[in-house]
């Protein structure tokens, strides 16, 4: 019986282990953007804060890329990224993402449309805007995602 227990708290600490090396293992994002856009490069350093390993692509035309990849014209903002098969359109928190990631909804992306203040990126003092995360779908569904009042 206690040769049992034994073996059942190794398998256990080894199940444990590994499920704690996925979470703690970086996440690779790949950022479109324009190469004068201030709040893209902040918006950027904000990720890297939140230990995702970013690969940053400066473009002449972001429109290109949200075009290619469907995004709506109203989930726009400056800048568009790729997690894991999914969009992240414009001054999305990095939280969002993790929570985007871990549970796998069925959508195209999630996005904060336009560029309110206060979003990552787009700090401007102690002004904050009250925004939304929203996600979308390939039938152009929309839901909120997160609320920031």
């Amino acid at each position: 019986m206690n040769r049992i227990r034994v073996e059942f708290f190794i398998i256990l600490l080894v199940f444990t282990f590994n499920i704690k090396a996925e979470v703690d293992k970086p996440i690779e994002i790949k950022v479109y953007r324009s190469a004068s856009c201030g709040c893209c490069s902040k918006w950027v350093s904000h990720l890297k804060e939140n230990k995702f390993i970013v690969k940053d692509y400066i473009v002449d035309d972001v429109q290109i890329v949200k075009d290619k990849y469907g995004v709506p014209q109203s989930m726009a903002s400056c800048h568009t990224a790729f997690v894991n098969g999914y969009v992240v359109e414009g001054h999305v928190p990095a939280k969002d993402i993790m929570k985007l990631l871990k549970n796998k909804p069925d959508v195209v992306g999630i996005s904060v449309p336009g560029m309110p203040v206060g979003t990552p990126g787009m700090e401007m003092g102690g002004k904050k805007d009250p925004y939304e995360v929203v996600s979308f779908d390939k039938k152009n569904n929309y839901r909120v995602f997160s609320k920031y009042e």
